[in-house]
């Protein structure tokens, strides 16, 4: 009798992925991913069709078990991950979506949340996160005030509507269930994250009625079975289930206080769990929910970098400078580093820790000696300088005594004088980073990261971590392992070793923080 299968569904912004896995190693046995398509209805606006992002997956799981050999009847569990704050509304009776969905990247809400950014003291004690357009609650606002029509359906309970993963398992159950995972309702705006229930304030504030919004469970629950699919057979549990900076984190290992990690892919998430204490960040960092297996909270601090490999994406489909994502390696390793360009991609605002949604990319340094090289390096270090500044204020928000941050100049901290309370040994303590996602293949931004780091780098032996988090939940979900097993088999595959003098580091971030400062200069209250 064939041994059972965990079937894992990512469903990212650029793409759809399925992959399937031994649950007794963790060894990937097939898979297979298929791009969705991007809309951009205005300047600053995002959108995906929901039905693309439905197909997209049922022709994934199609392929991974065919490229797996194996039936869909030996896939004992189904795990999800997914793009967070994408918000899809749907009809009940029907299933068909009212609306595209509006994508994490839209920053139509900007002028909403500039008018409301008095709120913002309350709206993070309750939430962890800032008034943002990056989430959920002030997207869904936004549908409801500009579709009226949608009003009184929302409010008699007519409509549901979710972040993916729950628009994913209302199709996987044939509508039987509409539910979510608490890391995913961390990021709406509308979860309180200390008593992990939707909030009534901040429903009212948003005018998003209860009726609307999925339940909501840990990350290993019970999300429902399969239903009416004709791509999987009917009664196949659904025992997975976080949102995908989450899953990562799961996925690396990093299942307690003091262990981080940072996904590079369209974006680039650092996440730091604290266990079970919500740390109120004094520098700019979200609070947010770790995926958990239990009804006992966990917690993380995240900085997000809006534009990461999507930098690389333009450099090859805006300027054509190259015909693979893969051939910017080639291009930084051949760039003349005394050519000073510097590249802030802020194409889509500034995130953590400077949240700048009027924010736009910008390039410094050009000469006429600038080549497509040049460019290319420029790109690569600019996600990793602002990676740097995501761990420099982790760093400063979980260890009492950090001493002077690189390329600060030993500055004195100007958002408060006493650390929150932390029973973790803190980012202080945090050794080395844990690395994944697409752009972690490339050596040369790996040795780059640790430069501007001034600590190790460590490349996961699984370059897509999401996918295992969501399958390694799935598998505690049933019942098939638990996390002192999972933790002795995650291990990384290569180790980078910072190689700049800190000298050179210090100089290096404090060029890049005058940049940043420019940027910020010219685009703040545009």
């Amino acid at each position: 009798m064939p041994s059972p299968l965990i079937l894992s569904i990512d469903q990212g912004t650029t793409s759809s992925r399925a992959v399937v896995y031994d649950p007794a190693t963790f060894a990937v046995v097939g898979s297979a991913q298929q791009e969705i398509e991007q809309h951009y209805p205005k300047d600053g606006w995002v959108e995906h069709e929901p039905e693309d992002i439905w197909y997209s997956v049922a022709r994934t799981v199609r392929e991974a078990l065919a490229t797996a050999g194996r039936s869909p009847a030996d896939v004992a569990a189904v795990g999800i991950t997914n793009q967070r704050e994408t918000v899809v509304v749907w009809d009940r009776a029907t299933g068909r979506p009212v609306h595209r969905a509006i994508v994490w990247q839209d920053r139509r809400t900007t002028d909403f949340c500039r008018a409301h950014a008095a709120d913002q003291p309350w709206l993070t004690e309750r939430t962890g996160l800032v008034l943002d357009p990056y989430f959920s609650g002030t997207k869904l606002h936004w549908l409801l005030e500009h579709r009226p029509d949608l009003k009184p359906a929302a409010g008699r309970g007519d409509l549901a509507c979710g972040t993916v993963d729950a628009f994913l398992i209302w199709r996987l159950t044939g509508g039987r269930a509409h539910a979510t995972d608490a890391s995913n309702a961390s990021r709406t705006l509308l979860f309180n994250i200390h008593l992990m229930q939707w909030d009534d304030d901040l429903l009212r504030y948003f005018g998003v009625p209860r009726a609307l919004l999925p339940e909501v469970k840990p990350s290993a629950a019970d999300f429902g079975v399969t239903r009416g699919l004709d791509f999987l057979p009917d009664g196949i549990p659904i025992r997975g289930v976080a949102g995908d900076q989450q899953a990562a984190l799961y996925g690396q290992g990093a299942f307690g206080p003091g262990e981080g990690k940072c996904t590079y892919g369209t974006g680039a998430f650092f996440l730091l769990h604290t266990g079970d204490t919500a740390v109120s960040s004094r520098h700019h960092l979200l609070t947010t929910v770790a995926a958990t297996t239990d009804a006992k909270p966990k917690y993380a601090l995240e900085g997000a970098v809006f534009v990461a490999g999507a930098a690389v994406q333009w450099l090859r489909d805006g300027l054509h400078l190259f015909r693979t994502a893969a051939e910017v390696e080639a291009l930084a390793k051949a760039s003349n580093p005394a050519e000073p360009v510097l590249f802030v991609p802020g194409f889509v605002g500034l995130g953590a820790p400077h949240w700048v949604p009027e924010a736009r990319g910008v390039i410094f340094g050009l000469t006429r000696a600038t080549t497509a090289a040049d460019l290319g390096r420029a790109a690569l270090e600019g996600v990793a300088f602002q990676v740097a500044d995501l761990i420099d204020a982790a760093v400063r928000d979980t260890d009492p005594s950090p001493g002077p941050s690189p390329g600060r100049g030993g500055e004195k901290d100007t958002l408060g004088s006493t650390p929150p309370s932390f029973s973790g040994k803190g980012a202080g303590g945090l050794g080395s980073l844990r690395v994944d996602g697409g752009m972690a293949r490339n050596d040369w931004f790996l040795q780059c990261q640790a430069d501007l780091l001034g600590r190790p780098v460590l490349r996961a032996a699984h370059s897509e971590s999401t996918a295992l988090g969501a399958a390694m939940l799935a598998a505690v979900g049933a019942g098939l392992t638990d996390e002192t097993t999972l933790r002795g088999m995650v291990s990384a595959a290569t180790r980078f070793e910072p190689k700049l003098p800190s000298a050179d580091r210090d100089r290096k971030l404090t060029a890049w923080r005058k940049a940043v400062q420019a940027v910020i200069g010219l685009y703040q209250g545009v």
